[in-house]
């Protein structure tokens, strides 16, 4: 039994891989909405930036969802959500805030980094596998 990962982690590696795998898709699926969270100077490259971030989490979600590549999985969703962190500090301050309002846009900013604790957590658990 040397180096089980407790239960509580394995569930959240499966719900952070859902997660990421699913907005991946969304890209696809809605791109429209993902385009709103592109700040004003990348608007040139919008669609372009929302597949490719698409493709990028839904293979991030695939690699979590491996014993294999596990590791390498939470540790780029980590690097990822914190390469978004700028955006959501932007939304913060835009003057029509991509959530609706600063009330929602400093709920996201927290979950932000939410988002980037647990799969360095993650990426820890699994740094001998």
């Amino acid at each position: 039994m040397a180096n089980q990962t407790p239960i509580f982690w394995t569930i959240i590696k499966y719900i952070l891989a859902i997660f990421i795998t699913y907005a991946g898709v969304q890209h696809f699926l809605n791109p429209d909405f993902f385009v709103k969270v592109i700040p004003p100077f990348l608007m040139d490259f919008a669609m372009p930036i929302v597949y490719i971030s698409g493709v990028i989490e839904i293979v991030i979600g695939l690699l979590m969802f491996t014993n294999k590549y596990q590791r390498i999985g939470a540790l780029s969703f980590m690097w990822l959500m914190l390469f978004f962190l700028p955006l959501h500090i932007w939304d913060v301050f835009a003057e029509n805030p991509f959530t609706g309002n600063q009330s929602n846009a400093l709920v996201r900013l927290a979950m932000q980094f939410v988002l980037i604790g647990l799969p360095w957590k993650l990426k820890n658990l699994y740094s001998n596998n």
